[in-house]
């Protein structure tokens, strides 16, 4: 197998760096992009110029389009590009400023577009490429005191589901990595955020941060054999799960909304009236 070229959003920590250095482990290279490249010197002392540390604030479309250039022109070709940068904003749905809404989204959702549109030129030309996004089970179904990351996460799935009908003519292959709870360090404070809390909805917090003793959380190391046999295959998965969570929670919530669509088939039929065809013009 030929080595790939990487190019890693938040590869600092977490699964990202996990998921890096397992590329690098077996022969590949990897350019790694942070906010901080400092955090970055792990790995650039384990593996040299096999690694090509880049600062990257995702939110900084100017920062964005130079790293992937940069990257493309260190390397000369992309083969797997992939969003690993975001962070949860908790919080009930009232009690969050609009301000640190928008903030989430800048991250996980318009972060991972600009890293999308920027690299497409790149790989339309290769003929090949394979773009990976990190969603999350919280990117199907939703929650209490998550609604914001499950809307970002929801917004990423729609985006890519889109992104593969689009690219595929070109040879250029779409993933989303739908990893359920691991015990990383995403409840820290640089990729947890609560918002500012109510008393209102007190009881309900305290319910929904109990739950979370009772989760089984996976080991991260794990997951990376699984990443390389994604990008490994010769057609991998829209959708993939990482962990156990996935299949049950996702299995219980489409027969529950299966069940609700029926119950309310008739209502919305009739809610069609007559039907027309229309020719939408280009």
């Amino acid at each position: 197998m030929s080595e790939k070229i990487w190019f890693i959003t938040g590869a600092a920590r977490g699964l990202g760096r996990i998921w890096a250095e397992a590329a690098l482990e077996r022969g590949d290279k990897v350019a790694a992009t942070a906010r901080d490249v400092i955090s970055l010197g792990g790995l650039v002392e384990r593996f040299g110029d096999r690694v090509l540390p880049l600062a990257l604030d995702v939110t900084n479309a100017q920062q964005v389009a130079d790293a992937v250039g940069r990257a493309h022109e260190h390397f000369g070709r992309l083969d797997v590009v992939l969003n690993n940068a975001g962070y949860a904003l908790v919080g009930a749905i009232e009690e969050a400023k609009t301000e640190e809404v928008k903030a989430e989204f800048e991250t996980n959702f318009f972060g991972a577009l600009r890293v999308i549109q920027a690299v497409l030129p790149l790989l339309r030309r290769q003929g090949t490429g394979h773009i990976l996004g990190v969603s999350s089970v919280a990117g199907l179904v939703a929650g209490p005191m998550t609604g914001f990351y499950n809307a970002s996460k929801w917004a990423l799935e729609a985006l890519h589901d889109s992104l593969a009908q689009e690219v595929a003519a070109f040879g250029i292959k779409v993933t989303l990595i739908e990893p359920g709870a691991y015990a990383t360090d995403f409840a820290s404070p640089s990729s947890f955020r609560l918002s500012q809390s109510t008393e209102a909805y007190a009881t309900l917090r305290q319910q929904v941060f109990a739950h979370s003793g009772e989760i089984d959380f996976g080991e991260p190391r794990a997951t990376a054999d699984a990443v390389l046999q994604i990008v490994d295959a010769a057609y991998p998965p829209l959708r993939f799960f990482l962990g156990t969570e996935g299949m049950p929670t996702v299995r219980a919530a489409y027969a529950a909304r299966l069940v609700e669509w029926e119950q309310w088939a008739s209502v919305s039929t009739a809610a069609q009236g007559k039907s027309a065809r229309r020719t939408i013009a280009a």
